[in-house]
């Protein structure tokens, strides 16, 4: 077999390297930042890079192309006319991100339901004063897509005695689920409605580009709290602005927006019932252990002409 030139989009470290050695040793493994990749496109047969990276002009400079990987589950701009009309393979890494981003929507939930952003402004204002709180213990989480992300935000909202519900395209029994919901419109207000909490964990894709509006947001209780990690696009950031100055809701916990780096002239900065996090859900210091494993695992189904993980739909985008 001749060797495949691998081009990574991402620093790697030498045990990350060893580990696709060890999936292969006929590999060439570059490592590249997106300003030089061009050069490294004539023989690339494997791209790994992330999905929110502009890589349409990379795939049309790369005639040997034959594998893309998405080191993070979205892979909204590696979908362009070219690869959908081609057979060239594209996987993501789903899957690995599900303890980050759950510990992370828990803990959004946990500062607003006692009351820890109220009490660190008063910290800054060296304010001494109670602020109001909840349990979490049998109120309700509506978890939008229940993928892996959304199963272990499920699972650890069971662990602190909370009803949930989700919406899934596809009914299946699930373990952590009180009520599982089809993905209509319908059904959608039908459960916001009755929950406490509500967070967002789908792909962005063309049918949920601002699924989330200001009529999602008027089924809600106005105690209720919205959290978004999946992608920004995925909600109306206007009608999330509006509902919360409206007080249609309480709060919202957002780490994801329509716009990244959220421009400093959003008014979401200076509402005091919002938690602002810079896209940093998925972040740990197992993330790349975890995608390159991954990667690695697939590589091996590559060569031996094994079915692979994850591989992507690029017509539904996921």
């Amino acid at each position: 077999m001749a060797v495949l030139n691998i081009v990574v989009l991402n620093p790697l470290a030498d045990r990350h390297k060893e580990m696709i050695k060890a999936a292969e040793p006929n590999v060439n493994i570059i490592v590249s930042d997106q300003q030089n990749a061009l050069e490294h496109m004539p023989v690339c047969h494997i791209l790994a890079t992330w999905g929110w990276a502009e890589t349409r002009d990379l795939y049309q400079a790369a005639p040997h192309l034959e594998w893309i990987h998405s080191l993070s589950a979205g892979v909204e701009k590696l979908i362009f006319p070219e690869i959908q009309a081609a057979d060239t393979v594209l996987t993501n890494s789903k899957g690995i991100h599900g303890i980050a981003v759950s510990e992370h929507v828990l803990a959004m939930i946990l500062a607003f339901s006692r009351g820890l952003t109220l009490s660190i402004r008063q910290q800054d204002a060296k304010l001494w004063k109670r602020v109001p709180t909840i349990e979490l213990h049998e109120h309700t989480l509506a978890i939008i897509g229940l993928g892996s992300i959304g199963r272990e935000i499920a699972k650890k909202a069971k662990a602190l005695g909370m009803n949930v519900l989700a919406s899934k395209q596809e009914l299946t029994t699930e373990l952590f689920v009180d009520k599982l919901y089809p993905s209509d419109p319908e059904s959608l207000l039908e459960m916001l409605a009755q929950a406490d909490f509500v967070t967002v964990a789908l792909p962005l894709t063309e049918s949920t580009q601002n699924l989330i509006g200001l009529t999602q947001f008027k089924a809600m209780k106005p105690s209720a709290y919205f959290f978004n990690i999946a992608r920004g696009a995925i909600v109306n950031e206007a009608d999330l602005i509006t509902a919360l100055e409206q007080k249609l809701i309480a709060g919202a916990g957002l780490d994801v927006f329509s716009q990244e780096p959220l421009p400093e002239s959003s008014p979401l900065w200076g509402m005091p019932n919002v938690i602002i996090t810079p896209h940093v859900a998925a972040l740990s210091p197992a993330y790349l252990d975890r995608a390159v494993k991954l990667f690695a695992d697939n590589l091996i189904r590559f060569i031996q002409g094994r079915e692979m993980i994850n591989i992507v739909d690029k017509t539904k985008g996921y």
